[in-house]
């Protein structure tokens, strides 16, 4: 969860060497004569030049331009790629293998897969989450890390806004996916119906929670209502297993349809042909059958 030796080694070679460009032409912090200065002053400071920049993020194209750490062309498109940073309150909410998860604060929320830069966010932050931190997230080589500057509210998050947070990860991690490169665009990155409708359909606490969305959504399509009647489908018949077992049905083949069973048979040809009998005209597509077995 954290960038490689070379290039943590890269991306402190380039940001003070940003920040005290900023310095020097906006004033900010005195007596820094050098970026060894700026590096050696308090992160009080830094701070204070880390947000000017963001406030005069012209400032990056002037230093691109310039140049006045004679840095590669390659270093100097790291640099201007942070024009596309992200910023504000995050919420700090999962621990993933590849990366920490931001949750940020945004309507819609968006869920950010963020890379340490030196050290792993867990080692820096502790692996109890959720975490409400202050920071800048960057690009940089294809990866997102935050900018060396980690703000934390030392807020204790009760049972309820947990919950909340967990479906706002939840929700927006279907809609959009984690975002791991920036610039990034929403409308861009939004999953299809198909993959919304399971996520609001995986439990039932979503079931309850998005009924709403769930019904505009399944009558959105011809192939969202055949969708909504497989996925229900596959729920009504773990209930019906367990019920159809206690009953002593074995080696059964049944069909599901709005909740009820509506036919059976010996064997799935069986079954099918006792649906032909019975079924509606256009109500195919939307039954769920399933094997009972030992």
């Amino acid at each position: 969860m954290k960038l490689s030796e070379k290039e943590a080694n890269l991306f402190y070679k380039l940001n003070p060497a940003l920040l005290f460009y900023v310095n020097t032409r906006l004033k900010i912090v005195k007596n820094i004569a050098e970026p060894q200065d700026f590096v050696d002053c308090p992160l009080e400071e830094k701070v204070r030049v880390r947000n000017a920049l963001y406030e005069n993020i012209g400032l990056i194209d002037s230093f691109v331009q310039d140049n006045p750490s004679g840095f590669s062309s390659e270093e100097l498109e790291i640099v201007k790629s942070w024009k596309h940073f992200v910023s504000g309150t995050f919420y700090l909410v999962r621990f993933l293998t590849n990366y920490a998860v931001f949750l940020d604060t945004g309507d819609p929320p968006c869920v950010y897969g963020v890379l340490g830069i030196i050290n792993s966010i867990d080692e820096k932050c502790g692996d109890s989450v959720p975490i409400m931190v202050n920071t800048f997230l960057l690009p940089f080589k294809g990866k997102i890390i935050y900018d060396g500057f980690l703000g934390f509210h030392n807020i204790y998050f009760g049972s309820g806004i947990r919950k909340n947070l967990n479906r706002s990860y939840q929700e927006s991690k279907a809609r959009f996916g984690i975002i791991t490169s920036l610039p990034y665009s929403p409308k861009e990155a939004a999953q299809n119906d198909e993959e919304m409708l399971k996520f609001y359909l995986k439990n039932e606490r979503n079931r309850e929670y998005y009924w709403k969305d769930i019904r505009e959504l399944a009558l959105k399509s011809p192939e969202n209502l055949t969708l909504y009647h497989q996925e229900m489908g596959k729920v009504h018949a773990r209930r019906f297993k367990n019920e159809l077992r206690e009953m002593g049905f074995k080696n059964t083949w049944f069909a599901v349809l709005q909740g009820l069973i509506i036919a059976s048979g010996s064997s799935k040809d069986h079954l099918q042909k006792n649906l032909d009998a019975v079924l509606p005209p256009g109500k195919a597509p939307h039954v769920y059958t399933f094997q009972l077995k030992k």
